[in-house]
């Protein structure tokens, strides 16, 4: 039989990477949110760090050659989460054809034996998923088909998906979907707790509405175990008819406040938007994509480059969220030829993963993972030189012995070295486009001037790293923030 484009490659790349081990995180264990209410832990406490890709319409659009290909690819450029609708319409069907649902929700009439049928289908994606190390983050059923769904029905689907993925080692569990979370929230929270009763032992949260964060709605609830909102797609300053209107003014990019928002931080807190219950760990779950146009709606706007989702990832983790998870315009919905693209997408997914935003993600996990990070927490004081606003604005993650700053515009900056040990620091700088490292020099343990040799320009972006002289994070001479 004639391989296909995609099988071919798989084969190539097969025997390119046999002899590389491909790690299984549930090996240590199932994920847990930490003793800190930050970060996700496995329970013999190996740090998680999320690194995702928005992957929303992979059960429908792509075929199983297709999955192999793209998760293959996904686990080589570092994502470990792929968030995925499992259902975006009532019925979905997916390139095979194979109906995954109709109003009933009863899914017993699209599960036949012998058929390889929808189910089937991600079945097959979950699987091989886990054959590469990845999560599958399952949005149950898009936000936009809440109205067609009741409770009842909300419960018997949770009830299905939960009894189904339940022994799966590689499932998270996402509610909602791109909606404002007072929407149908009493369906919400039956498929919730459906799903948990069948499953009680994945994790748990909410993906809501652009420039929104679960938090405001369901944070006291019992299914839910960490927050995330959507950073969305809007530049500074963008409204596009929006009425309910979230933020303050002028802050559309500051992605780095929904985490101060999610924690009930009270200097950023919104009229009628308070934050019940204890604190939980929070992520971005949708920030900005690499080319898809600033707002979305008007093909012609600019388009957002691997500089912009490079400052949405480090703003928010540096914030305090415990990973991120990057898209892309064309990935998302899995652009090809002949297929009605929506946002202006214009290249395929299979060329939008060599776009640079994509493969620089990476370097944010590697930094990561060089530290016992799960241990950091934001901390702004580590400046000491007067913030900026915007694009100036400096964000500082510190550790007991370690920190980092990131710098996105590469303006000057004085960095207070003793909030971390050690009697001596030892500085390098990042460059977050290709991870590679610039050794700066020994320092003393006092503030300290930086002037950061680029342009001042939205693609200076730099991060700052300073450890205590006694710990060996990092070597001298090391040139690449991963020795991989």
């Amino acid at each position: 039989m004639k391989k296909t484009f995609f099988a071919a490659l798989l084969t190539v790349m097969a025997f390119s990477s046999q002899a590389a081990k491909i790690d299984k995180p549930w090996n240590n264990g199932r994920l847990k949110v930490s003793d800190n209410q930050r970060y996700l832990v496995h329970e013999n406490g190996t740090p998680f760090f999320w690194l995702g890709n928005t992957a929303w319409l992979l059960p429908e659009r792509l075929n199983r050659d297709e999955v192999e290909y793209y998760l293959t690819r996904e686990r080589e450029e570092g994502y470990n989460v792929e968030q995925i609708q499992v259902l975006n319409a009532i019925p979905t069907y997916n390139i095979y054809g194979a109906q995954a649902n109709d109003e009933t929700f009863d899914f017993q009439r699209f599960t036949r034996p012998g058929a390889y049928g929808y189910w089937d289908h991600l079945d097959y994606i979950v699987d091989f998923a886990a054959s590469q190390g990845i999560y599958i983050a399952m949005d149950c059923i898009w936000g936009s088909q809440i109205n067609k769904m009741t409770p009842e029905k909300a419960a018997k689907y949770g009830r299905f998906l939960g009894e189904r993925y339940k022994e799966k080692p590689n499932i998270i569990w996402m509610i909602g979907g791109d909606i404002m979370g007072d929407k149908g929230m009493e369906s919400w929270d039956a498929l919730a707790r459906a799903i948990r009763k069948a499953d009680p032992n994945h994790l748990m949260t909410f993906h809501p509405r652009g420039r929104t964060t679960s938090a405001w709605w369901y944070n006291d609830r019992e299914w839910l175990d960490f927050n995330m909102f959507q950073s969305g797609h809007r530049r500074y300053g963008q409204r596009n008819g929006d009425g309910d209107y979230t933020i303050k003014d002028n802050t559309e990019e500051d992605n780095w406040r929904y985490v101060s928002m999610s924690w009930g931080n009270k200097e950023e807190q919104i009229a009628g938007r308070e934050v019940r219950g204890k604190q939980k760990p929070v992520i971005d779950g949708e920030p900005s994509y690499e080319d898809i146009p600033q707002g979305l709606h008007d093909f012609s706007a600019p388009r957002w480059q691997d500089y912009d989702v490079r400052r949405y990832a480090y703003w928010a983790v540096f914030a305090g969220c415990f990973g991120h998870t990057y898209g892309h315009n064309s990935i998302m919905q899995f652009m090809r030829p002949g297929v009605l693209a929506s946002f202006g997408a214009e290249k395929s997914w299979w060329d939008a993963m060599r776009d640079p935003g994509h493969r620089q993600m990476k370097y944010l996990k590697q930094l990561m993972l060089s530290i016992p990070f799960t241990d950091a927490q934001a901390d702004q004081t580590v400046i000491a030189s007067a913030n900026g606003e915007r694009y100036d604005r400096i964000i500082a993650l510190r550790g007991q012995d370690f920190l980092f700053v990131y710098n996105y515009s590469g303006k000057p900056m004085t960095i207070d070295l003793t909030k971390i040990s050690g009697s001596k620091k030892l500085v390098w700088l990042m460059n977050p486009a290709d991870g590679s490292l610039q050794f700066l020099g020994e320092y003393d343990n006092k503030p300290a001037d930086f002037a950061i040799d680029v342009a001042y320009q939205r693609s200076s972006d730099r991060v700052l790293i300073a450890t205590d002289a006694a710990k060996s994070y990092f070597q001298k001479e090391q040139t690449l923030v991963s020795k991989e």
